[in-house]
C-alpha cells in the first residue's frame, strides 16, 4: 500500500496529468501531501477528469509537451523532482494507426526528451516510465507474459511502447551515474474507471451509448484483456517507487489484475450495462465492416510484482467494473466528482490496510 508518510512533501514530477491515468495518479499523490508538479497536453476530452478535479487552475499543473525541450526543463526547474512519475504518452492504439509517426514521436522522443533533461539534475530519487502490456510480442497463445518476454509489437502502439522499453534501458545504461537515481518501467494491463472519456475505449464508448440510447458497436466482442481498475496500477507504481528509493534493483515489472480468468469485450459491456442500471442498459451489436488488427487475447502475469513489492491486486473484473459503472453514474447524477473520486480512492486504501 502506498505510505503516506514517504509522499508526504516529496517533490513529484507527473507528465500526463490531464489523462485519465494521470489524473488519478495526481489526486491520490495530493491526497497523501505529495508536492506534484504536472507537465502534459491541454486535455483533449470534453468532459475531462482533470478539468473536474480543478486542474485547469491548478498552476503546478503545466502546458505542454515533453517533445518541446524548453516546456521539458521549465517543469523540471519548477518541480525540482525528486520523483519523475512519466506517463504522459500518445495511449491509442487506433490512433496510432492514424498518427504513427506522432505516435513514436511522443512515445519514444518525448520520453528520452524527459530522461535527458533529469541529465546532473541534483535531488533526483527515483524515476518510473510507465509503458504497456502491449510491450510483449504477442503469439497469440493467450499466455499470461512475464517481464523476460521479448518485447515487439505489430501496431504502431505497441511498438513504440517496446521502442520506449529499449530506449529507457538503453539511456538509464548509458547514463545512470548522470542522472543519480534508478530508473525503471512499468507495465499494467487494460485500465478501467470513472472519468475516462478517450475515444476507441470500451468504458467511454458505452458511455456515449448510454447518453445517444443506442447499443455500444464491439469490432471485437469476445476479444480477451487484462482488465483492472485504475487505482490498481496506480498503486503498483507508488509502491513501485517506493521501493526503488530503498533500493530495489528491479528495473521492469508488471501489473495485472485479479486472476479470476479472461473476460471478453462483450462481458465487460453487458456487466457494465447492469451495473449502471436500467437506463445504462442499451445493449450492444457487432460493428459492421473491417476493422485495424487487434490481437485477440492478451494477459500479463504479475506475480513478480506481488512477490517483491507490498502490492496485490484486490478487485475482481466485476467489482473493477461495477466501480466504474457507479463512478460514471454519479457523475450523470450531478454529484460532486471530486469528493466521489476521493471517496472511491479512500474505499480503495481500506481494501489496501
Amino acid at each position: 500500500m502506498p505510505q503516506a508518510d514517504f509522499w508526504r512533501g516529496r517533490r513529484v514530477l507527473l507528465t500526463g496529468q490531464t489523462g485519465f491515468k494521470g489524473a488519478w495518479a495526481w489526486a491520490w499523490l495530493t491526497r497523501m501531501g505529495a508536492e506534484v508538479t504536472g507537465l502534459a497536453l491541454a486535455p483533449e476530452t470534453e468532459p475531462n477528469l482533470s478539468v473536474l478535479m480543478g486542474l485547469g487552475a491548478d498552476p503546478r499543473s503545466r502546458i505542454g509537451d515533453i517533445r518541446d525541450a524548453a516546456a521539458v526543463a521549465a517543469a523540471m526547474d519548477a518541480a525540482r523532482p525528486q520523483i519523475v512519475l512519466h506517463m504522459a504518452a500518445q495511449a491509442l492504439v487506433r490512433r496510432s494507426y492514424a498518427a504513427p509517426l506522432e505516435t513514436f514521436d511522443i512515445n519514444v522522443q518525448g520520453t528520452l526528451r524527459v530522461l535527458d533533461a533529469l541529465r546532473d539534475r541534483p535531488g533526483l530519487e527515483a524515476c518510473l516510465v510507465i509503458t504497456s502490456d502491449k510491450v510483449y510480442e504477442n503469439d497469440g497463445s493467450g499466455r499470461a507474459f512475464v517481464e523476460s518476454d521479448p518485447v515487439g509489437g505489430s501496431d504502431p502502439y505497441s511498438a513504440s511502447k517496446a521502442a520506449c522499453e529499449i530506449a529507457v534501458s538503453s539511456f538509464s545504461r548509458s547514463f545512470g551515474r548522470a542522472l543519480g537515481g534508478p530508473v525503471a518501467t512499468a507495465r499494467a494491463g487494460n485500465v478501467i474507471g470513472g472519468g475516462d472519456w478517450s475515444a476507441d475505449r470500451i468504458v467511454p464508448d458505452l458511455w456515449r451509448a448510454q447518453q445517444a440510447g443506442e447499443p455500444v458497436s464491439l469490432r471485437y466482442p469476445e476479444a480477451t484483456r487484462p482488465w483492472q481498475h485504475v487505482l490498481e496500477p496506480v498503486a503498483g507504481y507508488l509502491d513501485f517507487v517506493e521501493a526503488l528509493v530503498g533500493g530495489l534493483r528491479e528495473r521492469s515489472l508488471n501489473f495485472g489484475p485479479v486472476q479470476d480468468g479472461p473476460v471478453t469485450v462483450s462481458q465487460v459491456a453487458d456487466a457494465f450495462q447492469r451495473a449502471y442500471g436500467a437506463a445504462g442498459n442499451t445493449g450492444w451489436v457487432q460493428a459492421p465492416g473491417e476493422h485495424l488488427k487487434e490481437a485477440p487475447t492478451l494477459a500479463i502475469d504479475a506475480s513478480r510484482a506481488t512477490a517483491i513489492l507490498p502490492w496485490r491486486p484486490r478487485l475482481a473484473a466485476a467489482e473493477a467494473i461495477a466501480w466504474t459503472a457507479a463512478w460514471y453514474a454519479a457523475f450523470d447524477q450531478g454529484l460532486d466528482m471530486v469528493a466521489f473520486t476521493d471517496r472511491q480512492i479512500a474505499e480503495f486504501e481500506d481494501r489496501l490496510a
